[in-house]
Order: structure tokens, then sequence, then C-alpha cells
């Protein structure tokens, strides 16, 4: 009888001892201002990427913390400790061997570097996700259930590193296309990747790739 959460899988014969994967796990990170299609894309990814693949969003780690009033002094030291136990999920499950969608803003300089410590640089597929601020504060006040000005704040900050893989506009391009545009890059993907050339120039202190 299968237990539960197991969903009638079997499990392999070798399943009592832990090994390494066969496989590491890429990471497809979007990054981009709030309202600007992550999320969108990434549900789109799902469906154009050959294989299993998890997004995972920031958004579903906030929306499981409790509602437990925070106070004002406490609130950035709770914020900090989300994005760094989100960053520690993902590299979790991309070092067993998970394609993982990561949708994310890095709006403070802090979460790339953490990121440039935690992900192994030449799985990571770096995708600045951008969109006109004019778009940006339309949706932003259809969708109203964002801080009004969040995406203006982020604006000018999100894209500070400057080095992408691949970019795509979500101004007037769907998130289809945007998808199918990631998708087709993969394959033809130069190197150094951009994870790895950020992490070249932000954290030299970091033992060098490879």
């Amino acid at each position: 009888m299968p237990r539960d959460g197991d969903h009638g899988v079997p499990e392999s014969a070798g399943s009592g001892t832990c090994s390494a994967p066969a496989r590491r796990g890429r990471i497809i990170f979007l990054n981009g201002t709030s309202s600007s299609g992550k999320s969108s894309i990434a549900g789109e990814l799902l469906q154009v990427l050959d294989g299993p693949c998890f997004h995972m969003p920031v958004d579903a780690f906030h929306a499981m913390r409790s509602r437990r009033e925070v106070s004002p002094e406490e609130l950035p030291g709770v914020l900090r400790r989300t994005w760094m136990g989100f960053h520690r999920a993902v590299a979790g499950m991309a070092a067993a061997g998970n394609d993982v969608v990561v949708d994310h803003v890095l709006s403070e300089q802090w979460r790339l570097l953490d990121c440039l410590e935690l992900f192994r640089a030449r799985d990571v597929v770096l995708v600045g996700v951008r969109c006109s601020l004019e778009e940006l504060q339309r949706r932003e006040h259809v969708r109203g259930d964002r801080p009004a000005g969040l995406a203006a704040r982020q604006f000018p900050r999100v894209h500070a590193h400057g080095l992408y893989d691949v970019e795509c506009d979500t101004t007037s391009t769907s998130a289809l296309e945007c998808a199918r545009q990631i998708s087709a890059f993969l394959p033809q993907r130069p190197l150094p990747t951009a994870f790895e050339r950020l992490r070249t120039t932000l954290r030299p202190d970091l033992p060098a790739v490879g």
C-alpha cells in the first residue's frame, strides 16, 4: 500500500541508500520586477521544455509564512531569512538533479551574491525579463494585489548587474513567445555563462569555477 505522498509510484530497488544524483539540475533563473510577467513565462516554460521541471516562485515562500503580525523592526530580518531559505531550497532541488524555473527579483544586490555562492554557475541560465515602466504601472494598477509603486521602486535596481544569458521583453511580447525564445536559446548557450562571469566579478572570494 503506497505511503502518504508516494502517489502510488513504486520505490526503486536501491531506495534504501542515498547516492549522488545521476544528473545535475538546470536552473532557469527569471529576473525582473514585480508584474513583469515572470510567473506567466515560467508557466509556459513548463509546457514547452522537455522533461519534468519545477517552477519555484519566491512569492510561494512568502505565502507559506504564518499570518502573525510582524513589527516593522522585525520585518527586514524575517524577509531576508525567507529569501535565504528560498535560495537554499532552489539549490537543493537542483543538487538533487531537478530542473528548476526560478521566479526572482534581484532588487537587492545581496540576493544575487547569495545565489552566486549557492548555485553551480555553469548550470544557471540567467534570463532578464524586461518590461517598460509604463506597462508595469498599468499592470500593477489592474492587478491591485501589489503595493502601489512597487515596480517603479524596483525598476532601476533589478537589472543593475547588467549581464544575462538571454533577455526577453514582455511589454508587447506574449509569455508563450518569451518561453519559446528561451527554449530555443538553451541548446546554443555560449560559455562562460552569465552566472560564471558574475561570480568571477562579484564574488572573487569564492573558489574558481571548475
